[in-house]
């Protein structure tokens, strides 16, 4: 069955990015490419991916190649955004309900799995709508103050698997719902 995951990295204070949308603190930290949890083999497993126009935008400016995706994209905005600059990418704008996004990737993902790339709003926009499976993230030796939260929920997650990897402790949870606090109320 597919599964949907959010695979990220953030600081040990639980922030994706600065007040300024900067990745400097995580491309700096040491980390084994081949080592637990690492990109290369959850990649491997993803027929579709998905972002909000923030994260977008910092890939578009900040990839060398111009788009490093082969799979379908989705890209969540209520903005015009520019296209990626490479041909033959399958990038698509959607707005609205996750839910209808969520389908359409099932769909073309080809039996593989799902990814919401970043940011955390849009993990928790699918995390609302019972569609978030796991979520793998390696938590560097930093704390930023301020920024993009990993997460702006009150979730439960149960811990799955937890190893180093280089700077980095890369935890995967399987989704459980709402803080269990939330559900009684």
């Amino acid at each position: 069955m597919t599964k949907l995951t959010y695979y990220t990295a953030t600081t040990l204070d639980g922030f994706i990015a600065d007040p300024d949308d900067s990745l400097a603190w995580l491309l700096r930290q040491p980390l084994d490419e081949k080592g637990a949890l690492n990109y290369d083999d959850f990649i491997a497993g993803i027929g579709a991916i998905v972002m909000g126009s923030t994260t977008y935008e910092w890939v578009l400016r900040h990839d060398p190649e111009g788009w490093a995706y082969a799979m379908p994209t989705w890209v969540m905005t209520t903005r015009d955004l520019p296209e990626p600059p490479t041909q033959g990418t399958d990038v698509r704008f959607a707005s609205g309900d996750v839910a209808d996004v969520h389908a359409q990737m099932v769909a073309a993902a080809g039996g593989k799995d799902l990814w919401v790339v970043g940011g955390g709003e849009l993990a928790g926009q699918f995390a609302d709508a019972g569609l978030l499976d796991e979520v793998i993230v390696s938590i560097a030796p930093v704390t930023l103050g301020a920024g993009r939260q990993i997460l702006p929920r009150r979730l439960d997650l149960e811990l799955l698997q937890v190893f180093r990897n280089g700077a980095f402790v890369a935890a995967r949870y399987k989704y459980v719902g709402a803080l269990a606090e939330d559900r009684t109320a």
